[in-house]
This record gives C-alpha cells, structure tokens and sequence, in this order.
C-alpha cells in the first residue's frame, strides 16, 4: 500500500481546505476524495494525518486527525548559492539541493552569468523545491530567492558559521572539509564561472576557496556534487 500523498497548506485547523494547485493535483491527478487519507504539512517542520472528509468546488475539506514532528529535515543548516544556469539547468540543481536538504537556495546573476531570468522562472523554481520537498519526505520546502548580483547574495549568509566558495581559482582548498562542522553556506558559479574580481571579493567577505578537484565539472554537477559532499560530511547522509 503506497504512502499518504502529501499537501502543504498556509494554515492547519482541525478542518482544513485544500485549495489552488494542491486542491487541482488533489483531485484531478491523484483523484482523490472523501475518506481517503493524506498529510498535510505547513512548513513548520510538523506533519499533519488527515482524511478527506468532503468535496466541494474548488476545496477539498480534510479533518487533521493527529500531528507529529516531521523526521527527514537537516539539524545543521545548509544553504546553497547557485549562479543562474541556462535551460532548465537551474530546476535540476533547486530540485536536487532540496532532495539533500538545504535550507535555502539563492540564484544569483554574476559577470558571467548568461542566462535570462523573469518572476514566472522565480515561482517556477519555487514550485520545483514544493515538489520535490513533497516527494523526498521532507516536512519544510527550503526558501528560494534571487539575488540580482553576486555581492547580494555573499551577503546574504551572514549567520553561517562556514562559507565555502567553490572556484576553478583555487587550486586546493583553504577549508579543511574533513573537519567541517556547523551551518554551511555554499556557492557555486553558473557555466561561464566566476572573475578573479568576484573571488576576491567573496574572499573578503569571509568565504574560503574549495576546489572540487582536478577535472572540470559542468555548473549544474559542481553545486550537486558539492551539497551531497558537504550534507555527508555534516552527518545528515551518513
């Protein structure tokens, strides 16, 4: 017997509307209705049992039966800074990322970045993170912001007890990732990379150079490989 499907919702009452797109994949896609059983989640890192108790146009209603503390959510606090990929390169890595457990994933625009970026791309990223959070058991979607320029973003990682700047500059690394221990913020470059300028830069900010080895890995390969790297170490993999 498969799992319960699993919704976020803004709010939890003891009876609770599913509505929009959850309400649309709910019920058209998974065909859902009165008394089968779901989750129900609202971010708070809580898990909600539910059933559905009655259909109405647009809704679903669900009574929320019991609650319970969500158990595949990260203890040390991961966020991923990721240069804006072409295609649907960036999707690919927000979907991963989310899979691994980061906490929040910011895309960012720097000298070499090239690809185009709109509000309907943003939400869509958004969306990707919901789904995949959904999927991988989590109980919290990480946050997903976009950050117009690099030094925005470096920025933004003020609380993070290690900032690790992935750069083909650095030829070995001036963080020992085998010691690794508390809240990490990660960056990696979009497919053109970073200038010696922005290194420079992330280096005053605090964030040592990592190398991710001799050979030259695509954008999106780079920030997968180095989130599953540093979520291992950390112990969350493991």
């Amino acid at each position: 017997m498969s799992a319960p499907k699993r919704f976020f919702v803004d709010k939890i009452e003891r009876e609770t509307l599913l509505t929009g797109e959850e309400y649309s994949h709910a019920k058209n896609v998974l065909r859902l209705g009165e008394g089968d059983e779901i989750v129900l989640l609202d971010g708070s890192g809580k898990e909600y049992d539910a059933i559905v108790c009655r259909s109405m146009k647009g809704a679903l209603a669900c009574n929320v039966l019991g609650e319970r503390a969500g158990d595949k959510e990260s203890k040390t606090p991961v966020k991923l800074l990721v240069g804006l990929l072409k295609g649907d390169k960036t999707e690919l890595v927000v979907q991963k990322a989310t899979e691994l457990g980061v906490c929040e994933i910011g895309i960012f625009s720097s000298r070499y970045s090239a690809a185009y970026i709109n509000d309907n791309k943003i939400e869509r990223f958004r969306k990707v993170a919901k789904e995949a959070a959904k999927q991988c058991l989590r109980s919290r979607v990480p946050q997903v912001s976009y950050h117009e320029t690099l030094a925005d973003a470096l920025n933004s990682c003020g609380g993070y007890e290690n900032k690790l700047f992935a750069c083909e500059f650095a030829n070995e690394s001036e963080a020992d990732l085998r010691t690794l221990k508390g809240s990490a913020a990660l960056v990696v470059g979009s497919e053109g990379g970073f200038t010696e300028e922005e290194f420079a830069k992330a280096r005053a900010l605090g964030f040592a150079g990592v190398s991710l080895g001799r050979r030259i890995l695509r954008a999106e390969t780079a920030a997968i490989a180095f989130t599953g790297i540093v979520t291992y170490l950390l112990g969350d993999l493991g």
